[in-house]
């Protein structure tokens, strides 16, 4: 399947695409596309929000933008490997049988497909700024990344790949 097509199908199963996308065989490449897919994504969606702050606080956008980028693109992908070393962990201690590159694809997907809902986030960011609206956008995202995570996450352990 083409990864709109992954995208859209989690939203209706989160646990069958991480299922089929296990069944594809272990492929760090694949995992490592994914977070840095995300973090990319997550890079754009900031842009609005920045260049709204650059213009209301008479700050250079440039400093803004490469402060993001240095925190987004190169940074944050090595907290996504912690966390989904950590994540692996405690699996194992609850009795997951499931692998480390598992738990590294249930994040990093889990993080792709709610891609979409970054995206709105910046916008709401960018056009309408803080207030309800994106505190309940955010809300969205982050319970939608959570349920794509523990879904895939609880795919993942059933059994060794």
């Amino acid at each position: 399947m083409a990864l709109s097509s992954d995208i859209l199908a989690t939203y209706r199963g989160p646990g069958r695409v991480v299922r089929r996308l296990l069944d594809l065989g272990p492929r760090e490449d694949r995992a490592l596309v994914f977070v840095m897919g995300f973090c990319i994504v997550a890079f754009i969606a900031q842009m609005p929000g920045l260049s709204r702050q650059a213009h209301l606080e008479g700050v250079e956008l440039n400093m803004l933008l490469g402060g993001a980028l240095l925190g987004t693109v190169f940074i944050l992908p090595l907290f996504f490997y912690t966390l989904a070393l950590v994540s692996h962990w405690a699996a194992r201690l609850v009795g997951g049988k499931g692998t480390a590159y598992g738990a590294r694809l249930a994040l990093f997907w889990a993080l792709l497909s709610s891609a979409p809902l970054v995206l709105l986030n910046g916008l709401v960011a960018g056009f309408i700024g803080p207030g309800p609206a994106l505190s309940i956008v955010g809300f969205l995202w982050v319970a939608v990344f959570v349920w794509f995570w523990l879904s895939g996450l609880r795919q993942v352990q059933r059994s060794a790949e």
